[in-house]
Parts: C-alpha cells; structure tokens; sequence
C-alpha cells in the first residue's frame, strides 16, 4: 500500500514536472514566433501572481507574459499586502556580486577608524558624481573601502587614474584631486589593473560611475547620502579586512 502510494505521488510530480515544461516550451515557441527581435530567452518561471510567469532575458532584464504569450509587459510587480516590490527584489538579486569574489588586489585601500565594516566603489575621477560622493565618505568612519579605479568617461580619465595608481600614496593621489581638485603628477608603473577592472566591471555590467557595492552583495548605482551608505553597512555583514 505504501509502495502504491509513492508511486502515484512520483506520477503526480511527473506530470506536473512534464506541464510546466511544456507550459515554458509554448511561452518561448510563441515569443519567439510573434516577437523576433526580443533577445534569447535565458529563463521562463512562475510569478507570485497566479496565471502570470516571469521572462528573464540578457540576464537580468525581466519581462512578464500570460501561460500563452498572447501578452507581454515589462514593469514592477508589487506585492500590495506585503508591500514590497517583487521585480526589484528579483533583479537586486540577479546583479547582486560576490564581494570576497572582488580582486582587491586591483583596487588600494583606504581605511578609517577600525576598518570593520567593508565597501567596494567603482569611480571614475572625472565623474563630477564620483567628486561629490567622495567629499561626502570623507565624514565616514570605522570603514574599510576598496577603491576600483573605472575610467570608462573619456582618455583623460584612464590618463589620471593611471597616474593615481601610478602614484607612491595613492590614496593621497586620490583624495587630493578628488577632494582638493590638485591635478595628479605624471606617473608610470604597470598599470594594467585599470584595464582588469574595466573587464570586471563590464562583466558585472557596472555602466555608470560611482556604484557601490556591499558585502553582503548587493549594489548602489549613484552618489547616494552618507546616511543611505551607513544604512547599507549597518544591515550587511561586518567583517575583518
């Protein structure tokens, strides 16, 4: 009796394993027939909303279609109850990096107070953004932060940042243009850190400059308060640099 009962249970999964790839098998045939141009489908799935799946392309692009593809939309799916965006939720953790992952070793350190609590910045220095935000971390304590140098605005802001990395302090180098507006000095080493970090970036899709990124993961695009980065720190992970 047992064994009867195993088994049906076995053919129930089967079935509804063999539905809902045929349910995702028809929502591709049919996108792909009716919209061409949409990029290669990495992912069909279920949503929380029931009758509604999720279309994952390009890795993190999400779009949302009926079990038919009769209909497709791109926009925020928000839990009402819970209120809690369900999309941003979803791509946070599709973009989210894997901080210890990070090669430091292509980044200089600064460190202020005990150092505990850990970030990692992509920056361009001509990013008048990056500028701003760095006079503002200037008022952050008890921190460890991995500077990424990113030159991807122009040939004049992978000039200065080779002649940062370049520089026997460099975060001295840094701080003075960044926060005094002191031209760095012509300076030559092996800088082919700042080639690696371009490749990481685009690999993480890194577009815009400064974005921050946390230990627990997850990123900031944008100059955000000094009040927002403390928030971040404080809900993720402290740990030893």
């Amino acid at each position: 009796m047992i064994q009867l009962i195993r088994t049906m249970l076995w053919l129930s999964l089967l079935g509804l394993s063999l539905s809902a790839a045929a349910q995702e098998a028809t929502i591709r045939k049919n996108l792909a027939e009716r919209i061409p141009q949409l990029q290669a489908i990495d992912e069909v799935s279920k949503s929380p909303m029931a009758g509604l799946y999720e279309v994952r392309v390009n890795g993190t692009e999400i779009y949302y279609t009926d079990a038919e593809a009769n209909f497709l939309f791109q926009g925020s799916l928000i839990d009402t109850k819970q209120r809690r965006n369900l999309t941003e939720e979803r791509v946070d953790k599709l973009t989210a990096i894997n901080f210890e992952a990070l090669p430091f070793k292509d980044a200089f350190t600064i460190v202020r107070g005990n150092g505990k609590r850990r970030l990692a910045v992509f920056e361009d220095p001509n990013c008048g953004y990056c500028k701003r935000f760095e006079r503002d971390l200037q008022k952050l304590n008890h921190v460890t932060i991995h500077m990424f140098l990113y030159p991807i605005l122009s040939a004049d802001s992978n000039e200065k940042s080779k002649h940062i990395w370049c520089a026997k302090d460099r975060v001295k180098a840094w701080q003075d243009w960044m926060v005094r507006d002191q031209t760095p000095a012509a300076a030559n080493c092996d800088a082919s850190a700042i080639a690696r970090n371009i490749d990481i970036g685009r690999k993480f899709k890194i577009t815009g400059t400064p974005t921050l990124v946390f230990v627990d993961g997850s990123r900031v695009p944008g100059a955000i308060s000094v009040a927002e980065v403390e928030k971040h720190l404080s809900e993720g992970k402290v740990a030893t640099p």
